[in-house]
């Protein structure tokens, strides 16, 4: 059996794409389940990328005036009470906390001691905590607009959890804004969409369409939702962000009132935005191949891996000398304003096993270094985005200098075919035949890998939706900002329409 063969991922995107994803995942060593159910430990380099994710995103939150703040995690129950959709749309993902203390049962276990005298809810989401606290910070048109985000763990209690994708708790950013009227609410939850969706495709390299959800799909107790939509390689959609405009329904429920200029006190207007580690996950199902994760160079944990390669001793001195060369040389060297990231692998062990164990990772660049490349003065490259067996040799001087440029290609690389396997799989339907044909698996033995993104007229009606959820599991994923407005028919009802939405299976 080739090296290949022994070291790929198993089984293949192919044959069964949710547990190639899980063994991604695994082989990347990302993160792993927790001893608590649905609850999962992020390991260092999938919070190396959290973290790169945090930091960029967190810069362009300031640049807009958004502060970061600390809210707590639990919430009175008559909190979430007071908003009714807000409640109902939550209520089946809610942990609730009723007692405090514990006390011996007597055999030889415990028990809860102390009921409290309200029950807390362990935050899905922070508006009605926030807004309390909104109320208070609130007096008067001068204090507007107040810009609020804060980086948290949130807990939705999954009954089918994923890696990534859906767990009982996650990290996120949750910002929270007020404004003195609806034109000014309105724009800045446009303006956080615009944010994400150039973050997530420049950054993270994966395209998205910008759209707003149908009523049916909206966030609880929102007036508009925006979403990010993106897809993935089993054709699926995956909601990657989402912004909204509350309107006055979370400030009217925690009174959340100023004094305007002419002196007369009015309820303000309130947005919410949020991205959250399931971004972690669209990195994964985007850019994953059969070897492995692939991490697009602006938010990989280390652009570079350097593999010292010994078969002597003798030999060990001046490769290890010349690799440290190497990584201080590339370290000196700015991508995207910031040093380049390099790691200097020297673990003991064989050397297949360490150059796969990168691939895996999905480190954008490799360099193995062994005494024919020292005494050359060249390193043995592979990138990230080739399969592995493409490597060749440079010059250590020509290597360093188009760092950047290798770096920047190989991110362009993969927003390309990220963006031209979304195009393939993005049709305009207009007969209800051709849509059911479309969303049905064609090979039994492969269900997960069909379908994709169907642009289609729509009628507005809320039965047809249920019916396409009940019968093939599709929902309309967004109303596309950005596509114009064309006139049609509704393949389902026959009525007219003046757009098309995105259809699509979702996770």
């Amino acid at each position: 059996m080739s090296t290949q063969l022994q070291h790929a991922i198993c089984p293949t995107r192919a044959e069964d794409y949710p547990e190639w994803y899980q063994q991604v995942v695994r082989a990347a060593d990302l993160a792993e389940n927790s001893p608590v159910r649905g609850c999962m430990v992020i390991k260092p380099w999938g919070y190396a990328i959290w973290e790169n994710i945090q930091r960029t995103l967190d810069s362009r939150f300031r640049a807009l005036g958004v502060r970061n703040a600390y809210f707590p995690l639990f919430i009175p129950l008559s909190f979430l009470v007071k908003e009714a959709k807000h409640v109902e749309g939550f209520a089946k993902e809610c942990a609730v906390v009723t007692h405090h203390r514990l006390e011996s049962d007597g055999q030889g276990g415990l028990r809860p001691a102390a009921p409290l005298e309200e029950p807390l809810v362990v935050r899905p989401t922070s508006e009605t905590i926030i807004g309390a606290m909104f109320a208070k910070w609130v007096q008067s048109y001068r204090d507007l607009p107040l810009l609020i985000n804060q980086w948290a763990n949130v807990v939705r209690w999954e009954m089918r959890p994923r890696l990534f994708l859906r767990t009982a708790e996650f990290l996120w950013q949750e910002g929270h804004t007020v404004h003195a009227n609806a034109e000014e609410a309105m724009a800045f939850a446009r303006q956080m969409l615009e944010v994400y969706a150039d973050f997530v495709e420049n950054y993270l390299a994966i395209p998205v369409i910008k759209g707003e959800k149908p009523e049916s799909e909206r966030f609880p107790g929102a007036e508009a939702t925006f979403t990010i939509e993106a897809m993935m390689q089993d054709r699926k959609a995956l909601q990657a962000g989402t912004s909204h405009f509350l309107g006055q329904n979370f400030a009217k429920a925690s009174d959340i009132k100023f004094l305007g200029p002419a002196g007369r006190e009015e309820y303000a207007w309130t947005t919410s935005w949020g991205v959250s580690t399931r971004l972690i996950g669209a990195i994964v199902m985007t850019h994953g191949d059969d070897d492995g994760l692939v991490v697009p160079p602006r938010v990989a944990p280390a652009h570079v891996a350097i593999l010292p390669v010994v078969h002597k001793e003798e030999h060990r001195g001046v490769v290890l000398e010349f690799c440290e060369r190497v990584k201080k040389e590339l370290e000196s060297r700015l991508f995207d304003g910031l040093p380049v990231r390099v790691e200097l692998d020297l673990r003991e062990m064989r050397g297949g096993d360490k150059v796969w164990d990168w691939i895996k990772k999905g480190v954008p660049l490799r360099l193995e270094i062994g005494p024919r490349d020292v005494a050359q003065d060249a390193v043995f490259v592979g990138r990230r985005d080739n399969p592995p067996r493409e490597r060749q040799s440079l010059p250590r001087a020509e290597f360093v200098a188009r760092i950047a440029d290798l770096l920047a290609d190989i991110q362009s690389n993969l927003l390309t075919k990220a963006r031209a396997f979304r195009d393939q799989y993005t049709v305009r339907l207009d007969s209800k035949a051709d849509f059911y044909d479309f969303f049905t698996p064609k090979d039994p033995e492969k269900p997960e890998i069909h379908g994709g993104f169907a642009l289609c007229h729509w009628g507005e009606d809320p039965e047809v939706e249920n019916r396409l959820k009940e019968d093939l599991q599709v929902s309309i994923r967004c109303i596309p900002l950005d596509i114009p407005e064309e006139s049609g028919k509704c393949p389902f009802t026959g009525k007219k329409s003046l757009r098309r939405v995105v259809f699509a299976k979702a996770y």
